[in-house]
């Protein structure tokens, strides 16, 4: 699980998408285990539930900017994990290249409400600032929820580099927005059976160790949009 970063970071990070098999995947699990560390916040499993409800404006923007390639580009969402009400986190994700950015902030129910649904909590200025920007784009851009993008994350990290490998199963969409924090809600798997995602996101540099540890033949390197695959499915 990654930390919640203050709402002024401006830090930049390498990512790296790659499409993997099963197998691709295991071979490398195994690999990594003697080189990095489980995410302390991993279950006893070694993983996680990740759960993300995406918003985009009228004209959607953010999908039509994924679909052109255009950057950079930012995009709104709200995350739990598994299915834990207690720990609603808003974030904005901006990408430039191959670097992204990523801000975040706690939200309480109410506020969760507020954006959501527009039910108001109180003040405007009682909102974090994050929220502060998302409730301006949902005044003047009509920026609303879409769709939930949910998977099950293995996540190894390492100090040098802050270094963070992460193999995502079971991507999966939904455009019942209310189910947000239901418990074995419907879905939609986006990959065709067999295949996952691997991602690998560093500061400034990915250690030589690590590198030849991921190395694998027939492994491509893709644009790869949890969000806009999970739209194609309900536009």
């Amino acid at each position: 699980m990654e930390n919640t970063r203050n709402d002024n970071a401006e830090k930049y990070r390498h990512e790296f998408k790659y499409l993997c098999t099963d197998a691709q995947l295991a071979i490398l699990e195994v690999r990594l285990r003697g080189l990095m560390k489980k995410d302390v916040h991993a279950g006893q499993n070694g993983r996680y539930l990740i759960k993300s409800l995406y918003f985009d404006d009228i004209n959607d923007r953010c999908f039509n900017e994924n679909e052109d390639g255009t950057g950079p580009r930012e995009k709104y969402r709200i995350r739990i994990y598994n299915n834990n009400p207690d720990r609603i986190s808003l974030e904005c994700k901006r990408k430039e290249n191959d670097k992204i950015n990523k801000k975040s902030c706690l939200l309480s129910k109410e506020q969760y409400d507020w954006l959501v649904y527009g039910r108001a909590a109180g003040p405007v200025n009682t909102l974090p600032e994050l929220a502060k920007k998302l409730f301006v784009l949902k005044m003047c851009d009509k920026m609303e929820p879409k769709v939930i993008v949910s998977y099950e994350r293995i996540p190894y990290v390492y100090r040098n580099g802050n270094v963070r490998v992460t193999f995502d199963r079971n991507i999966a969409s939904s455009s019942r927005i209310d189910d947000f924090f239901r418990k074995n809600a419907l879905v939609r798997q986006i990959l065709p059976c067999g295949r996952q995602l691997l991602e690998v996101k560093y500061d400034e540099y990915l250690p030589d160790h690590i590198y030849h540890a991921l190395s694998l033949a027939n492994m491509p390197r893709i644009a790869f949009s949890k969000y806009y695959l999970c739209r194609k499915y309900h536009t």
